[in-house]
């Protein structure tokens, strides 16, 4: 009963919460639907190159994945970003989104290097800047040995909101110059919480002119740098490859190649040549992406000649792969044009919803008949354990629909339709086991212990793999399939939850009432159902072993049990002990033989 109390205060904490919700905050009762379901705002925008050149393929993939980042931090989810024809990007917004989120998604991402001032914890308040966890920077000649340098984290640009400060010193002597750590600079510095996505959500202000504080991509870091001293224009291209040793020999070690135009070239020399001999920070430079730092390399040595590699820090071939292709983006000077906005409509339509949810109906009364006939009495359990799970599951989507942004998608119907069989197996195979257990002459109470005690570790097994296959879904599929992993992984927990705090403590509670201990024939538990290989049910939960010939019926205990193999080697220990009797008889019987 303590335990049912518990998850009644846990379903009423849920919905209390939701219900707060709606009036202090934008909680709303039921969960916020996707843009197959609600529709939205569709967005098309063309990428235009400055220079004429053409879009590859790798710049749209870089431009939809930033997009998608500032769209996602901004708190909306299931938002579809596509590429069409090659060439154009297509934006949709589920419902009515505001419109910081629409001219984030209109914004052009630009790249700047920066020098770096200082480095710290994401969500660090003391103004004492540290160095990054870095590699280091060298020039790369055209044949020979080249100099490094070290990415402080490579991944997915994120892009975090730009936050800089008025506060400027007089005469700066140049971008390194400590004179920037003004006390509105460090006030601005220590405000910022890289470790909230919203704060790297990317296409915020970012002033040239001025120092800026920013993240990098997975919110380890903070960074202090100051104003832009090289545009991504500047850098004329970016590969990635294994580096060459000294010798002309190749390494196994994934380095990226930097290549400068003439005018770049000239100003990167100049900046290495100034960072070479100061101390860290302050011989570091950071890779700006939309307002994000991919990457903070230190100085090894000057670069004057415009080729540069960047190396260490735990570089793979796939980091190496991804930085390369940020870069080949942020040297690009693309903008993007708005073709068209436009307002959409459910892209199913009412129809396909209608549709999803009769068959969820018709799935859920075919098991609500079947629990019925098969379990009778016992079967309402089960429909009341789905009315649970169904309840639970329906607040945690509503809520997170309120706290993370969530969209339920019609793929995401479809994850929960799905569980509903996933729900019905765990009953089924907590039942059955019951009953096998009263076959063996168990009492009820002891039969629902034992059955419990075997049957859980069966439903473990079956909702691990459940949910490792949702979790492997999720991270590997991309748009709508990762919304019914989303889901079918939600409601695998909320099977486990509801199995584990209201079938089994309900079951325990019938079964000290004489409607189900005597066995009643409506009660799931009738002596005609639990019939099996001449067992015959004695009431009060126990089932009899068919007596000898002339003894009393045999009613087995509540002690430990012989598995099936168990009997059966044992079984087989007692026919070759028999054996072996009836050998030394027959040798016993030979040997009076001789001697007569």
């Amino acid at each position: 009963m303590r335990t049912l109390v518990v998850l009644a205060i846990a379903i009423a904490a849920l919905f209390g919460t939701i219900v707060a919700g709606t009036q202090f905050s934008k909680a709303t009762l039921v969960p916020k639907l996707a843009l197959d379901l609600e529709g939205g705002t569709q967005i098309i925008l063309t990428p235009v190159l400055d220079t004429g050149a053409t879009v590859s393929d790798t710049t749209i993939t870089e431009a939809i994945r930033i997009m998608r980042q500032r769209v996602d931090s901004s708190g909306v989810s299931e938002a579809q970003i596509t590429s069409q024809g090659g060439r154009n990007i297509v934006v949709g917004i589920p419902g009515k989104p505001d419109q910081a989120t629409l001219d984030l998604v209109r914004k052009s991402a630009q790249m700047r290097f920066r020098a770096v001032l200082g480095v710290a914890a994401p969500d660090a308040k003391s103004t004492t800047a540290t160095p990054s966890a870095s590699a280091t920077a060298t020039a790369k000649p055209s044949a020979g040995a080249t100099p490094t340098a070290k990415p402080s984290a490579v991944a997915t640009p994120t892009a975090a909101p730009t936050t800089q400060s008025t506060d400027l010193p007089a005469k700066p002597t140049s971008a390194s110059d400590p004179a920037y750590l003004t006390p509105g600079l460090m006030a601005v510095f220590d405000g910022l919480d890289c470790t909230k996505p919203e704060n790297r959500r990317g296409g915020g202000a970012d002033d040239p002119a001025r120092p800026l504080v920013a993240c990098d991509p997975t919110g380890t870091q903070k960074f202090l740098l100051g104003p832009v001293e090289l545009e991504g224009k500047d850098l004329s291209s970016a590969d990635s490859g294994l580096k060459m040793g000294p010798n002309g020999v190749v390494t196994n070690e994934w380095v990226v190649n930097l290549q400068f135009t003439g005018a770049g070239a000239k100003k990167f020399g100049a900046i290495t040549t100034r960072m070479k001999p100061a101390t860290p920070p302050f011989n570091q430079f950071g890779i700006v992406l939309d307002g994000l730092v991919i990457s903070a390399p230190a100085v090894n040595e000057p670069i004057t000649n415009g080729q540069a590699e960047i190396s260490g820090g735990n570089i793979t071939r796939t980091s190496a792969a991804t930085l390369a292709n940020q870069l080949s983006f942020g040297a690009l000077p693309l903008t993007f044009s708005v073709q068209s906005e436009e307002q959409i409509s459910a892209t199913l339509g009412a129809e396909q919803l209608q549709r999803g949810l009769l068959a969820g109906l018709i799935g859920l009364v075919l098991v609500v008949i079947y629990s019925m006939l098969q379990y009778r009495t016992l079967g309402l359990v089960t429909v009341a354990s789905l009315v649970i799970a169904g309840t639970i599951t329906y607040g945690l989507i509503t809520l997170l629909s309120w706290t993370q942004g969530y969209r339920l998608s019609l793929p995401g119907v479809a994850g929960i339709i799905v569980s509903i069989g996933i729900t019905a197996d765990s009953f089924i195979v907590f039942f059955e086991r019951v009953r096998d257990e009263l076959r063996e002459g168990r009492t009820l109470l002891a039969a629902i212990e034992q059955g419990w005690e075997r049957a859980r570790r069966t439903i473990l097994a079956a909702d691990g793999v459940n949910f490792l296959a949702a979790v492997v879904l999720y991270f590997l599929a991309v748009g709508g399939v990762r919304g019914f992993a989303y889901t079918l992984g939600l409601t695998t927990i909320v099977d486990l939850v509801v199995v584990f705090t209201f079938t089994h403590p309900v079951l325990r509670l019938l079964a000290r009432t004489p409607f189900f201990a005597e066995g009643h024939k409506f009660s799931g538990l009738d002596p005609n159902q639990l019939v099996s290989a001449g067992a015959r049910y004695r009431g009060r939960g126990q089932v009899a072993r068919p007596a000898l010939a002339g003894a009393a019926p045999q009613v087995a205990d509540d002690g430990p049990r012989l598995t099936i193999a168990e009997r059966r080697a044992a079984a087989a220990r007692a026919q070759a002990a028999a054996d072996g009797n009836d050998a030394a008889d027959a040798g016993s019987a030979s040997s009076k033989g001789s001697d007569n």
